[in-house]
């Protein structure tokens, strides 16, 4: 897997991200991981919608379009739920549940950087 650090201006979301962009890599996400403790965070592309089940703890998702453009945040997402889809996203970051405390805006711009 890639690592990334994803940044909104100054503040850095991410420092140690990794990228599931392969079908396994994807269909695995964050299941059955007790936390996030050798990275903190996960982009997962090509994708529009997430679930849960199988997860053992909650995250905050954002969902982004292919510019890293924000379309839809879901804070405190907790284990064994699904979201719908959304069909102007093309990626989501999944985070530790806290990291975004509202200060992240549907049509932010987030930076990408591949370590």
């Amino acid at each position: 897997m890639k690592r990334i650090i994803v940044k909104l201006n100054d503040w850095v979301i991410a420092k140690d991200a990794v990228v599931a962009d392969t079908f396994f890599s994807r269909a695995r996400g964050l299941m059955f991981r007790k936390d996030l403790s050798n990275f903190d965070g996960m982009l997962i592309a090509p994708c529009n919608s997430i679930h849960t089940v199988g997860m053992l703890f909650t995250i905050d998702v954002v969902f982004l379009n292919k510019k890293f453009e924000v379309v839809k945040i879901i804070e405190n997402l907790k284990p064994y739920r699904l979201t719908r889809p959304y069909f102007r996203a093309f990626q989501v970051l999944e985070l530790a549940a806290g990291t975004l405390k509202e200060r992240l805006q549907v049509g932010d711009q987030l930076e990408i950087t591949h370590v």
